[in-house]
């Protein structure tokens, strides 16, 4: 890590406040203006425009710009208020900002941010709806200081073939289009990717080979017709477009904002004011071609993930706590006490600082009622987005509920709120499970699903399955109608084949659905990854269950993470090389300090997996 990436994470938070009125705190009627857009009517030098459009996780960019001591000022519709997301959310900046009644005051920022997420024509849908469109076109064209992330690159080009073929913004040559997914690589392309740059820029003055976050399925390729815009490329089978700028006109595919220390010195780049002269791109390309011979130190890493498991205990307050095969229950205390590991937090704040990958937060609460209005678990997970700059996936409670005033809730609505506190994806478990039955029994797509809602709102990749299986022991294969494996251990009565059967409850109510049938048919349904959980291996620390992962990981193309057993830093190496498995996860070692996070990257270093160290 470099000294400035150092003094970037160590520095204090910094900046101007943004202020998130809760639907119980709305604006009195006379007051509402729908569509209005809001913007501070004095800028300053050191002011930060972001457009949020109301795609998404926007939270960790705030927070990446309050990191880095910069103001933030927001260009959004001041209501949000649709069918798609119902809820009713209602944002108001601080009261310097005056109300002002056409979008082309735009124009009036000084530097835009425009991060992206989800689906290509739902988001050009929303820009037009909301007036914005034009107004972003004429800014980008006239070469203010602007930078595009993720979706925000792709939406620069000419169209994308995703929602069945839209048009875009049109300012750079081109066409987005799918990874290719006969090319047997998992797709959405979720991970950790090296750069390789094309011409030298600001942006990545300080870029020493480290390692950036990406997560979609489409991209734009370099072509002769966009050369001139493309400032750096990464390789997923193919190169595709990670980096673009035209002088002060940046786009990156990749997430700074969720990129660790390496993304935030992006964005401390882009800051400046002042753009470096390109330089003699010869060298850059030798660089290239010396990048695509070094297989272990280049490409998309193997990600490590640290996984918290919260729930509250007996006095009401929220903890972290690990179960042996789902109990979690300390059998050694008087009362038989929730095991308490750590607050939420700071052990994610420990992880982050440790190197870890991911965060992922299971809210494993039995809820009652409506899962909004655990409070205290939207609390954490943006406190956490506060300090941990790598992506965070929260799971527990997202489904379809009724509250106590018998008013519905869809699983998108409680799906949003959690983005909108700073979750970048969410995990669904059991609501998948009822799901994937339905679609196997009718065959059909209904639309109606919490997977298909909520990854056609944000996209496939904000989206994980949670799948809880257990072996079943079978004598004989083909008397059995599920996918069977043959067995690591012997069953009890000497049986060689096992099948896993799905479950939902905490693992305490068996499905007639194997683990392969499930994750096929979720991902038919639009998911975008698959946390693969094993009951009979949680707890045991004696590794993966490789069978269960290879089964599925060959049967799906989307990203499998392995979790459930590890004990050791062989264990993940283990995993890597005999499985398809994208990522592994683990719990109970980290928060114990048996194993350290460091120390699984090392082995899998050493062991020539591509690994972010």
């Amino acid at each position: 890590m470099t000294n400035m990436a150092n003094a970037l994470l160590s520095a204090s938070p910094a900046g101007g406040t943004h202020r998130v009125i809760s639907q119980k705190q709305q604006l009195p009627s006379h007051r509402r203006s729908y569509g209005v857009t809001t913007i501070c009517s004095s800028v300053r030098s050191d002011d930060v425009f972001l457009l949020d459009y109301g795609a998404g996780n926007v939270r960790s960019v705030r927070n990446a710009v309050k990191k880095l001591g910069y103001n933030m000022r927001e260009v959004s519709h001041r209501f949000l208020k649709s069918r798609t997301c119902s809820l009713t959310v209602v944002r108001r900046v601080v009261s310097k900002f005056s109300q002002v009644q056409h979008v082309g005051d735009i124009s009036k920022a000084s530097r835009l941010i425009f991060p992206g997420v989800g689906a290509y024509g739902q988001a050009m849908d929303r820009l037009k709806h909301l007036g914005f469109l034009e107004a972003l076109r004429d800014y980008i064209q006239s070469g203010k200081p602007f930078l595009g992330i993720c979706l925000g690159l792709q939406l620069m080009f000419e169209g994308s073939t995703e929602s069945g073929g839209v048009e875009g913004l049109g300012i750079v040559p081109g066409a987005v289009s799918e990874f290719d997914r006969l090319k047997g690589l998992p797709v959405p392309h979720i991970g950790w990717n090296s750069l390789q740059e094309r011409q030298q820029s600001r942006l990545l003055a300080d870029n020493q080979g480290q390692r950036f976050y990406f997560v979609h399925s489409y991209r734009a390729t370099p072509s002769e017709h966009n050369k001139d815009w493309v400032l750096a490329s990464s390789h997923y089978g193919e190169d595709f477009v990670a980096a673009l700028q035209k002088g002060d006109t940046y786009a990156t595919q990749f997430h700074p904002e969720k990129s660790g220390a390496a993304g935030l010195v992006v964005l401390k780049n882009f800051f400046e004011s002042y753009t470096q002269k390109e330089a003699d791109p010869a060298p850059i390309v030798r660089q290239l071609e010396q990048q695509h011979v070094n297989g272990t130190s280049q490409g998309l890493a193997k990600r490590v993930i640290a996984c918290l498991d919260v729930r509250a205990n007996d006095a009401g307050d929220l903890v972290v706590t690990k179960g042996d095969q789902y109990d979690v229950r300390d059998k050694g205390t008087a009362g038989n006490d929730v095991r308490n590991l750590g607050l939420p937090v700071q052990l994610a704040g420990r992880y982050f600082v440790e190197g870890a990958d991911e965060v992922t937060f299971l809210n494993i609460t039995g809820f009652r009622d409506f899962p909004l209005g655990d409070l205290p678990m939207l609390e954490v997970v943006r406190q956490a987005s506060e300090g941990v700059f790598v992506p965070l996936t929260v799971g527990g409670g997202i489904r379809e509920f009724t509250d106590a005033d018998g008013k519905r809730w869809s699983a998108l609505e409680v799906a949003s709120e959690y983005f909108r506190s700073g979750a970048d994806k969410v995990s669904i478990g059991g609501d998948a499970v009822f799901a994937a039955e339905e679609y196997r029994r009718t065959g059909q797509k209904t639309g109606t699903s919490s997977i298909e809602q909520i990854s056609w709102h944000y996209g496939a990749q904000a989206l994980v399955v949670s799948i809880d299986p257990k072996r079943v022991y079978v004598a004989d294969p083909a008397q059995c109608s599920h996918n069977t494996v043959k067995a690591r251990q012997q069953g009890p009565n000497g049986e060689e084949y096992c099948w896993y059967q799905c479950t939902v409850k905490g693992g305490r109510e068996g499905r007639d659905i194997d683990a392969v049938q499930l994750a096929q048919a979720v991902e038919a349904l639009g998911a975008g990854e698959i946390l693969l959980n094993s009951i009979d291996a949680d707890g045991a620390c004696s590794g993966f269950d490789l069978e269960l992962i290879q089964a599925v990981s060959d049967a799906v193309t989307i990203p499998v993470i392995a979790s459930s057993g590890a004990g050791s830093p062989e264990h993940f190496t283990q995993v890597f090389n005999n499985t398809k498995a994208s990522a592994a996860l683990a719990a109970g070692i980290f928060h114990r300090q048996e194993v350290a996070i460091s120390d699984v990257k090392s082995h899998m270093a050493a062991d020539g997996l591509p690994t972010r160290t």
